[in-house]
């Protein structure tokens, strides 16, 4: 997605570590219009799958996650990661490491917000080491549905996500895919062929 891309581009800054900053547009302050384009990238990509439910984790994934259920005309559900006096029991539950944060997150969703006939896409703003995709994995696959996909929003494809996902045959659409980091430059990866 050239929007992306370019915003990437002009907005985001390279961290030690292989850390893309995007906290401008994405993930602390949002572009509501960037997101709504994502969106429809979303529903562009994913529109002939079925998908009947959005699933995501808080609190980045949130953002573009809505913006594509508006688009697609379903409903949004975010895993938790804090237990809260109303989210207390009949859950799926699945542990997520959190590489910016350095820490072990337990993610959560009521039961009552995922039916046995739905077809799920999964969305996060960001696909690394893979491991909030596939905490979303376990509790699709506790959950006994079908996984229709999974989107993000930008990948790191040197990392071991995105083989990670597609390993197990999942269909992942990735909107801006980094090659590199390598010199505090992003280079983006060439579209894999379909």
């Amino acid at each position: 997605m050239k929007l992306l891309e370019d915003r990437i581009k002009r907005d985001g800054t390279v961290l030690p570590g292989e850390v893309l900053k995007v906290d401008n547009f994405l993930n602390h302050q949002v572009d509501p219009q960037l997101m709504y384009e994502i969106g429809g990238e979303f529903k562009r990509l994913f529109e002939d799958a079925g998908v009947t439910r959005i699933l995501t984790v808080e609190s980045s994934g949130i953002a573009p996650a809505l913006m594509a259920g508006l688009r697609m005309n379903v409903p949004v559900v975010f895993a938790r990661k804090h237990r809260s006096l109303t989210l207390t029991d009949n859950l799926y539950t699945a542990t997520v490491y959190s590489y910016t944060k350095q820490v072990n997150n337990d993610i959560s969703i009521d039961k009552r917000f995922i039916d046995p006939d739905d077809k799920i896409l999964i969305i996060d703003d960001f696909l690394a080491n893979g491991q909030a995709v596939q905490g979303m994995l376990e509790i699709c696959k506790a959950a006994q549905v079908e996984v229709a996909g999974v989107g993000v929003v930008i990948e790191k494809r040197f990392q071991k996500g995105h083989q990670m996902v597609l390993d197990q045959g999942i269909h992942l659409e990735a909107l801006a895919s980094i090659a590199s980091l390598d010199d505090n430059q992003v280079t983006f990866a060439a579209p894999d062929a379909k």
